[in-house]
């Protein structure tokens, strides 16, 4: 005998509406290898524009200022001729760090059982 599922529509829907929160701010091609690449380390701008390999500056500036308003990176501009910018995640953007982790393991065994290989 199968036991039936108990669906809680309410709780599914809050679940669904959370996805559809955390989708809203880490939506677009770019967010994830930003956070990605800022959950090792601080970075300049130039290198984030060449580790998020594609992006256009003005593309990476717009996302940067995204992910700033939503209290996930912050921007520090250092005293140096030429000035520096530096982006970093906050306390609250390093919360994103097992989601990504998650990501790369999810993304690591789909490559492998798609095309066979590691």
């Amino acid at each position: 005998m199968i036991k039936e599922l108990k669906h809680d529509p309410q709780q599914c829907n809050q679940r669904i509406m959370a996805v559809h929160d955390a989708m809203y701010i880490l939506n677009g091609r770019w967010k994830i290898s930003i956070i990605a690449s800022l959950c090792f380390n601080t970075l300049r701008f130039s290198d984030l524009l060449r580790e998020v390999e594609g992006i256009s500056g003005k593309m990476l500036s717009r996302e940067l200022k995204n992910l700033e308003e939503n209290q996930l990176v912050t921007r520090t501009v250092l005293k140096t001729q030429p000035i520096t910018v530096e982006y970093q995640l906050t306390e609250y953007g390093h919360t994103l760090k097992e989601v990504i982790d998650s990501l790369a393991k999810w993304g690591h065994n789909h490559r492998k059982k798609i095309t066979g290989k590691e």
